[in-house]
C-alpha cells in the first residue's frame, strides 16, 4: 500500500498535468491571455467637411498634406455617401450599421437643456462590439446621440472613455466654458480651443490604455462653425485670399478674415491627424492600425462666414449640408492600414457600411442591419456592385433619394406634399445633377420609385 505522502504527491502531479492539458486545449480554441489579436482602429470623423475640401480630392487653396499622404498609402473612395445630410442621424447610422428606414435617429431631434435624442439602452453598435471583443474604446470630440446620464450616454454605448461635447448645440463654439469627461463636467480656462483638447486627450488614451488593441473615434468639430482658429494656424493664410470681414449673426462669432480662418481650420485638422499618426508611428503601432477618415455630411451652407463657392467645397456637386443632392451626401472617405493596398475606388459606400467594414477587418462579428462590408474591396478582392442605396430624411422639408448604379432619383418637399414629383439624374453623364431626365426615362423612374417604396 502506498503511504499517504506518496498518494498526495501523485494527486498533485496528476492535477498539474490536467491543468496543463486543459490550459493547452483552451488556448487552442480561443481566449488566450494577453493582448487581444486584431488591428487597432482610428476613426477620424470630421464635422461638415466637404467632398472637395482635401487636396487628394482636388482642393487647391487649402493645405492638407497629412491626409493627402494617408490617401496615397491607402484607399480613397470617390463615391462614398453619408447616412444622412446632418449630424445626429449620420452618426447614428455610422455606429449602428442601420439605414434610414430602420435607424433610431433620422433627424436632429433636440432635447433641453442639453443634448439630442438618445440611443436606446443596449443598442448594438461598433463601439460596443469592439469593446466586447476586448478593445479599449475612446471617443474624443462631438457625440450628439444622447445626454450624459441618459441611455445614449457614450459610456453606456460602448466607450470606455469620453471627452468632449455631448450636445451638438454646445459644439457651435470651439472655445466653450466646459466639456464632459465621462459623467463629469469639467470647466476650461477661457479661450481654450476644444479641438486641441480632443487631440491631447486622444494622445493620452493611446499612451495609457495598456496592451489592448484600441478603437478611437476622433469626432473633431472642425470645420463646423463657428469661425474660430488659433493664431498660429491663421498666420499660415494671412494675406492669402481677398477678404470681406464677417460681422457675425445667427449666433456665430465675427471674424475679420473668414476665408483665411476657414482654410486654417481645415489645415489644423490635418495637422492634428498628422500628430496622431506620428504618435502611433513612434509607438510602433501605425502598421497595425486601420485609419479611416470621413465626414458626417457635406459642407455647410454659407453661414458663419463660410464661402463654399470660393473653396469649391462640394467639389462641383450640387447641394450642401441638409440636402440629398450629391453635395449634401457625398463625403471624402480614406482608409489605410494593414492589408489595405493603395487604390482609388469608385465603389458605392453608404454611411451605414462603415461599421461592418471595420468589424470585418478586425475579425469581429458584424452588426445586423443594412450595412454591407466593403472589407474585400479594401483587401483588393473584387466585390459585386453594392445594392441600391436609399435615403429617407425628414429634415429640411422632407426628402427621399435612391441611388441605383448611376441613376439617382430625388423627391423633395414631402412635409408639404407627400406626393411631390420625383427628379431623376444620370450621374454618369451629369454628376452635378443639373438635368432632370425624369420625363425622358419613365421606365427607369418607375423602377427607382419602386425601390424607394420598398
Amino acid at each position: 500500500m502506498l503511504s499517504p505522502r506518496v498518494v498526495r504527491a501523485c494527486i498533485l502531479v496528476a492535477a498539474a498535468l490536467w491543468a496543463t492539458l486543459v490550459g493547452g486545449a483552451c488556448a487552442s480554441v480561443g481566449s488566450p491571455k494577453g493582448p487581444v489579436p486584431g488591428p487597432n482602429v482610428l476613426l477620424i470623423y470630421a464635422d461638415d467637411l466637404g467632398y472637395g475640401e482635401l487636396g487628394c480630392y482636388g482642393q487647391t487653396k487649402i493645405a492638407t498634406p497629412h491626409l493627402d499622404a494617408l490617401a496615397a498609402r491607402g484607399q480613397r473612395y470617390t463615391r462614398a455617401y453619408t447616412g444622412a445630410p446632418v449630424c445626429a442621424p449620420a452618426r447614428c447610422m455610422l455606429l449602428t450599421g442601420r439605414a434610414a428606414g430602420s435607424a433610431q435617429v433620422r433627424d436632429n431631434v433636440e432635447l433641453q437643456p442639453e443634448g439630442q435624442k438618445p440611443l436606446a439602452a443596449g443598442t448594438p453598435n461598433l463601439a460596443r462590439s469592439l469593446q466586447a471583443a476586448g478593445y479599449a474604446t475612446g471617443l474624443y470630440g462631438k457625440w450628439g446621440l444622447g445626454p450624459v446620464g441618459s441611455s445614449g450616454d457614450p459610456n453606456a454605448q460602448g466607450f470606455d472613455q469620453f471627452y468632449g461635447y455631448a450636445c451638438q448645440r454646445h459644439a457651435h463654439s470651439h472655445t466653450p466654458e466646459w466639456l464632459w469627461r465621462n459623467q463629469t463636467r469639467e470647466p476650461l480656462p477661457p479661450g481654450t480651443y476644444a479641438p486641441d483638447r480632443f487631440r491631447d486627450e486622444a494622445l493620452a488614451f493611446l499612451r495609457t490604455r495598456g496592451e489592448r488593441p484600441f478603437f478611437v473615434m476622433y469626432a473633431t468639430t472642425i470645420p463646423h462653425m463657428a469661425m474660430q482658429v488659433p493664431e498660429d494656424s491663421l498666420a499660415q493664410y494671412a494675406g492669402t485670399f481677398p477678404e470681406t470681414p464677417y460681422t457675425g449673426g445667427r449666433g456665430y462669432t465675427p471674424h475679420p478674415t473668414p476665408r483665411a480662418a476657414y482654410a486654417a481650420m481645415i489645415t489644423r485638422l490635418d495637422r492634428d491627424v498628422g500628430i496622431l499618426l506620428a504618435e502611433l508611428e513612434r509607438r510602433g503601432e501605425l502598421d497595425r492600425t486601420i485609419v479611416m477618415v470621413t465626414s458626417d455630411n457635406g459642407p455647410t451652407h454659407d453661414v458663419g462666414g463660410v464661402d463654399t463657392e470660393f473653396f469649391a467645397s462640394s467639389g462641383g456637386l450640387r447641394g450642401r449640408k441638409g440636402s440629398v443632392y450629391e453635395g449634401g451626401l457625398r463625403v471624402p472617405l480614406l482608409v489605410a492600414g494593414p492589408g489595405i493596398a493603395p487604390a482609388v475606388s469608385d465603389r458605392h459606400i453608404a454611411g451605414w457600411d462603415l461599421a461592418n467594414a471595420l468589424l470585418d477587418l478586425c475579425g469581429v462579428p458584424q452588426l445586423a442591419g443594412e450595412g454591407e462590408s466593403f472589407a474585400p474591396t479594401l483587401r483588393g478582392v473584387a466585390q459585386p456592385p453594392r445594392s441600391p442605396i436609399a435615403w429617407d430624411f425628414p429634415g429640411y422639408g422632407g426628402q427621399r433619394a435612391v441611388l441605383m448604379g448611376d441613376w439617382k432619383a430625388i423627391q423633395r418637399g414631402l412635409a408639404k406634399n407627400p406626393n411631390a414629383p420625383w427628379e431623376l439624374y444620370n450621374l454618369a453623364t451629369d454628376p452635378a445633377e443639373a438635368r432632370d431626365v425624369a420625363a425622358a426615362h419613365p421606365e427607369r423612374l418607375a423602377e427607382v420609385r419602386q425601390l424607394a417604396d420598398k
